[in-house]
């Protein structure tokens, strides 16, 4: 999957999908708030392979965002972590993760997320990283990311980091990682200056407001991390995979940084846990 590139659709287009993109996430929130520190209908659907919950606010809100897409833009794609793909090889594919941080979620606190992503062609394009118990959706494409939120409008711009030694650093949950990814992440922290732990996606979110400069993830699905690549590449940061290279369609095992040198440092403590 390759970067995005603010050409790759004409500024009208972005603009009409931009604001319907502002829509959606207002829907979203519409259908999760009210069941936010509420009776959310926890349900565990793991089974043997360990706690994996999911809440009607996960199922409600891409139900709505489903039902707008369908209504405005039949033509499109849709990837969804609750109710699967329908028409994934269109032009335009809409990827979506409607509370990223359901574990946050039902323990009350407020970082987790509503993940939109907008393909086309293929590569991530649009995005959004949503959160609105905050009232925050941060925005954006490769030409330019911003934080909307009941202070106003304010551009995303990634900070300088020269190196892990400055760095602050976050991941979800170090348990993640396994065997040689594990080693792996233990180099990159015991780097880095300071380390946040379980704040999902609002850490991809922090990145490209400049207060966190570097996030480690593995074995994530294109819903967890496609709508965050527009936002960050908008912000002036980079997201790619533990080799460097572009995250693949599926996701996998990602890096995020606002700055490059930060980046190349992570990514040389990573290089054990190649493939």
């Amino acid at each position: 999957m390759t970067a995005p590139n603010p050409q790759t659709l004409a500024s009208e287009k972005f603009v009409e999908l931009d604001a319907f993109l502002v829509e959606l996430n207002r829907a979203a929130g519409a259908a999760i708030l009210p069941l936010f520190r509420a009776d959310h209908g926890l349900i565990d659907k793991g089974g043997a392979k360990g706690f994996d919950p999911v809440t009607e606010a996960d199922k409600g809100a891409e139900r709505a965002i489903r039902a707008m897409i369908s209504e405005r833009y039949p033509d499109h794609g849709v990837i969804g972590e609750e109710y699967g793909e329908d028409r994934a090889d269109a032009e335009f594919v809409w990827v979506l993760d409607p509370v990223d941080g359901t574990r946050a979620f039902i323990a009350g606190l407020p970082v987790w997320t509503t993940l939109i992503g907008l393909r086309h062609n293929g590569t991530p394009v649009l995005g959004s990283i949503g959160q609105p118990f905050l009232d925050e959706i941060y925005i954006g494409n490769a030409g330019g990311s911003r934080l909307m939120s009941r202070g106003g409008v304010r551009p995303l711009k990634v900070r300088s980091c020269s190196g892990l030694s400055g760095a602050l650093i976050a991941t979800t949950d170090p348990a993640i990682f396994q065997g040689v990814e594990r080693e792996a992440w233990g180099r990159v922290r015991a780097a880095a200056r300071l380390a946040r732990l379980g704040c999902d996606a609002y850490a991809y979110a922090m990145v490209a407001a400049g207060t966190i400069d570097l996030v480690i993830e593995t074995r994530l699905m294109a819903w967890d991390i496609d709508a965050a690549i527009p936002v960050i590449a908008g912000a002036g940061g980079i997201t790619t995979d533990w080799e460097g290279q572009p995250v693949g369609a599926h996701g996998g095992r990602v890096a995020i940084a606002g700055d490059r040198a930060c980046l190349g440092e992570a990514l040389a403590a990573l290089a054990s846990a190649a493939p």
